[in-house]
């Protein structure tokens, strides 16, 4: 699933191609996606002009007077700028049209959402309840010590509570966990303030080193130009099992956490007492 530096490329990407032009068209080929696309969705964008495009946790908004049309990935999709003629091809579902140019959702698994939003966007029940983002301001290491006080909780599957914190995701959070030297088993309750400090900053060092390479290429994921990114030829640990550790050589290892595989190097992220 694309996560969060891959989100944000694609937001970076499609933002200059969109902010201050007017919506002339509206392709729906597939509606059937993981909601159905509003039937009505031409009648509220034809004439309108994209404001903003923003975004909010793995969610894309693109921003109007009147509202905010809400696109999501899902698990394989991904957005292309192309000319408004280009013929689609397979799973290629949707269209937003802005005279000679067009911004397209392709989703081959149609996990993916469009969705209208009213004002404000930020009580819909999809973003009503999402957690910190980690790369604004107050994701710092006494915001983090609250959210594990008292849990129990592996660290590696708190960051992953979009309810919590959002788009960090499984990559960007076993990564993270390896810098911070962080067993991603540790109770998040035994973590220090200190450990908590130290790793929010290897959060956010990952995310940004993620943005700067364009993310990672993801199966069925390209950026909005069809290129790629390359991140995944820095990971230390994600998908790197029985392979040596970049910084020690020990083993890389595997476990699964919440039906989610996670990869750690057991010299390099211990859990001493009293992390």
């Amino acid at each position: 699933m694309p996560e969060l530096p891959e989100v944000e490329t694609t937001r970076l990407g499609i933002a200059p191609n969109l902010e201050g032009r007017s919506v002339t068209g509206v392709r729906v080929r597939q509606p059937r996606l993981r909601y159905p696309i509003p039937e009505d969705l031409a009648e509220r964008l034809c004439g309108q002009t994209i404001l903003a495009v923003k975004r909010r946790a793995k969610y894309l908004l693109l921003e109007f007077s009147h509202g905010s049309l809400l696109l999501h990935l899902g698990m394989s999709g991904s957005l292309r700028i192309v000319p408004a003629d280009t013929p689609p091809v397979a799973h290629e579902h949707f269209d937003l049209v802005c005279n000679n140019t067009a911004l397209r959702l392709r989703d081959p698994r149609r996990f993916g959402a469009v969705l209208w939003l009213e004002p404000p966007a930020n009580r819909h029940p999809l973003l009503a309840r999402l957690g910190i983002e980690p790369l604004e301001e107050g994701f710092d290491g006494p915001a983090l010590h609250a959210l594990c006080k008292g849990k129990r909780t592996p660290i590696k599957q708190l960051l992953m509570d979009g309810h919590l914190i959002v788009g960090i995701g499984n990559i960007y959070a076993s990564e993270s966990l390896f810098r911070a030297r962080i067993h991603p088993a540790t109770p998040a309750g035994r973590l220090t303030l200190a450990r908590c400090t130290r790793l929010t900053s290897e959060i956010r060092q990952t995310l940004r080193d993620a943005l700067a390479a364009g993310g990672s290429s993801l199966r069925d994921f390209v950026h909005s130009d069809g290129s790629s990114g390359y991140f995944q030829q820095q990971y230390f640990v994600y998908g790197r099992d029985n392979e040596p550790c970049r910084h020690c050589g020990s083993t890389v290892r595997r476990l699964i956490q919440g039906q989610r595989a996670s990869f750690y190097c057991p010299r390099c992220q211990r859990t001493p007492p009293g992390t």
